[in-house]
């Protein structure tokens, strides 16, 4: 491992606050630790975004959001994108499972969860997290298993189904986000059921860069369920169609994933991933970053 990306590592970890509880939580839905959100903002003009990986289906399409102020439901908030959109999901996903309960309150806890990610707890932060909650709330999901046997199992629905936006009245200011936000039924009991766990020390150590927080959810739900004394292979081009949008060359997007892997392996220790030179890389049996016996769901303010 190169001395640089130990640095990095070292720095992302020296930034972040944690409690005495080093077994704390964060969840993802198991389809997102699969297929991803966009690593960048797409743009107001594209309003779908479709991405398969293996039996995993994961389809966000940003819809119209009613705006007071013309009366109309004319107002686009874009797709949700970058690492904080990722940290955000897994955020609401653990409130949600701490209150068993699919509304939530979101105020006091968000500020506290930037903090606890070594964030800047600034309120251009602040600003740009609620952003990417109103671009997750405007969005309607469709997540899909398919089965050997020619059966699915599917989910369409809004993440979140009630939310308040409100519009200042200076128009160059961004539409922001009140305090409580209910997740619809359908993805609240899938997530029920799909939630893989994740130690929030790993996910505050890599919470700037967005391939390192998807490459580190891809392992932690992967890993554990590679049979013992077998291995599994992927290919490089397998993983450019799951985490190389953007990379037209093969050769820069190899680059890229083996140093960002580099930074994931920093945290996730136990992770048995060995490159296979200009072909792939096996994937081996490995301790899961939360060991079974540690998920308990947190409490409500143990963040």
């Amino acid at each position: 491992m190169s001395n640089h990306v130990q640095r990095i590592a070292q720095q992302a970890y020296d930034n972040v606050v944690l409690p005495n509880d080093h077994n704390q939580l964060l969840f993802q839905h198991t389809v997102l630790c699969q297929v991803y959100l966009p690593y960048r903002d797409p743009g107001i003009e594209q309003k779908n975004w479709v991405r398969q990986q293996g039996k995993a289906y994961f389809a966000i399409r940003a819809t119209e959001v009613f705006n007071p102020a013309t009366e109309k439901f004319d107002t686009i908030l874009g797709l949700p994108y970058g690492p904080k959109a990722r940290l955000i999901l897994t955020h609401i996903n653990t409130l949600a499972l701490q209150q068993r309960n699919p509304q939530i309150e979101i105020s006091d806890s968000l500020t506290a969860f930037v903090k606890s990610l070594g964030l800047a707890h600034n309120g251009y932060q602040i600003d740009a997290i609620k952003n990417q909650l109103g671009r997750l709330a405007s969005s309607m999901i469709s997540i899909a298993f398919a089965s050997e046997e020619q059966r699915s199992f599917q989910v369409d629905s809004k993440i979140i189904k009630g939310f308040d936006l409100w519009f200042p009245k200076n128009p160059n200011q961004r539409v922001m986000w009140d305090s409580c936000i209910t997740l619809s039924d359908d993805y609240f009991n899938s997530l029920m059921n799909h939630a893989v766990p994740l130690d929030r020390r790993h996910l505050a150590a890599l919470s700037n860069n967005a391939l390192a927080l998807d490459i580190y959810t891809w392992l932690a739900q992967r890993l554990h369920r590679v049979e013992h004394n077998k291995k599994e292979f992927v290919h490089w081009q397998g993983l450019k169609e799951q985490f190389g949008e953007g990379y037209d060359r093969i050769d820069k997007f190899k680059s890229v994933f083996r140093h960002t892997l580099q930074l994931v392996l920093t945290q996730y220790h136990s992770a048995k991933i060995q490159e296979e030179k200009n072909k792939g890389f096996y994937l081996h049996n490995s301790p899961p970053p939360v060991p079974p016996k540690l998920i308990q769901i947190p409490k409500v303010g143990e963040y």
